[in-house]
């Protein structure tokens, strides 16, 4: 039996710990003066301030891999006592060796709260400082730093210039915001031709979880009863994001559209697309639904990559959904990672598994939709 350690995973989603440097060093100037600034809460530890946002972003919070869960209750570390492997890309190595991985594919912190602010012309001028530092990231880590560029997606036309800027960045993805900066949603045929430029580019599309619309001043979404419960909500507009594109024929006009669903888990899926299906078949005239070539659980099926962590569930009903879609992550350096665990985890949760299923999960469907080629 093949053990994980010889899979040489690749995680399909890992972070960095955006350094004051990367707006500082990586910002147009016109706009260094309205950056996001480090601060210190004597509670929380160190924070950033983003101009046009409430609240303050506990980043040691989002860089807490490793402590126990009572230890997460205490924020008061500096932004020196996170995982240097954060902004780091050489120490990042070491940190990869420690969890048993070959490489990541790398996604913003700061980045994703940055997503939310009702601005999308500074989101647009961060996004671009941020993929200029995370060009250099990647590039001094060995070929095991795989990035996704963000867009904020102003207008169609400023996505579909980011999309190749990206692309030309060396990036293997791009990442979009739950909603776009344009007054049409990504339903709209406005959309068409960048969902086509996107294709043209073999860019793989990527939708993270917290990058909706913020409710309050906190990153988890105002919610019914005590504020835990408020952590069931981060997968929703995931779940609507992808439900709009099987359901309005994105998928169905741009068959080789490759979407991904960022840390939203994916054993919800054999009980959503069931749903979709139904309401698609059952109210679909009444609701002046769009009517498909296919089931919209057809499309979901094949254009739709999910990542999770620890989602033993998704291993446990993989045959209800296509496995070459499911991609396993470790989440470093944040609160809900694996690290450096991700070993043993791994080998419980996958003893469902054939080997060549956990070849699939753990390497081969990162590797496949991305183009990554590593040692074997």
């Amino acid at each position: 039996m093949e053990s994980i350690v010889a899979i040489k995973p690749i995680s399909a989603d890992s972070h960095v710990t955006e350094p004051p440097s990367c707006y500082t060093d990586y910002l147009e100037p016109k706009w260094r003066d309205k950056a996001p600034k480090l601060g210190m809460n004597k509670d929380r530890g160190s924070i950033y301030l983003i101009d046009g946002l409430p609240g303050e972003i506990p980043i040691t919070l989002a860089a807490a891999a490793g402590l126990t869960p009572e230890q997460l209750a205490n924020s008061s570390r500096t932004f020196d006592d996170l995982h240097r492997g954060g902004w780091d890309p050489k120490a990042r190595l070491h940190d990869q060796d420690r969890d048993g991985i070959a490489a990541e594919i790398i996604y913003p912190t700061l980045g994703m709260v940055l997503c939310n602010h009702p601005d999308s012309n500074y989101m647009h001028a961060m996004f671009q400082a941020y993929n200029r530092w995370l060009q250099d990231f990647c590039s001094d880590g060995a070929g095991r730093l795989f990035g996704v560029g963000q867009s904020a997606v102003p207008s169609v036309e400023q996505a579909i210039a980011d999309a190749k800027a990206i692309k030309g960045q060396g990036f293997c993805g791009i990442m979009l915001p739950a909603f776009p900066g344009t007054a049409e949603d990504y339903d709209h045929p406005s959309f068409d031709r960048f969902w086509a430029a996107l294709v043209d580019l073999d860019l793989p599309i990527s939708f993270h979880t917290f990058t909706g619309r913020r409710r309050g001043d906190d990153l988890v979404f105002a919610t019914r009863g005590p504020k835990v419960n408020g952590f069931m909500a981060i997968t929703r507009d995931n779940q609507d994001l992808l439900g709009m594109f099987c359901l309005t024929g994105i998928f169905e006009r741009f068959p080789k559209l490759k979407v991904v669903s960022v840390e939203a888990d994916a054993g919800w899926v054999p009980h959503y697309i069931y749903r979709m299906d139904h309401a698609y078949k059952r109210h679909r005239f009444w609701q002046q639904g769009k009517t498909l070539g296919r089931l919209p659980s057809e499309y979901f099926l094949e254009n739709v990559y999910l990542t999770f962590q620890d989602d033993w569930i998704a291993f446990k009903h993989r045959a209800d959904m296509n496995i070459e879609r499911l991609l396993w992550a470790n989440d470093f350096p944040h609160s809900d990672a694996t690290w450096p665990n991700s070993q043993a985890i791994l080998a419980e949760h996958t003893k469902v598994l054939s080997e060549a299923e956990k070849r699939r999960v753990l390497r081969d469907n990162v590797a496949e939709l991305y183009g990554i080629e590593l040692a074997a």
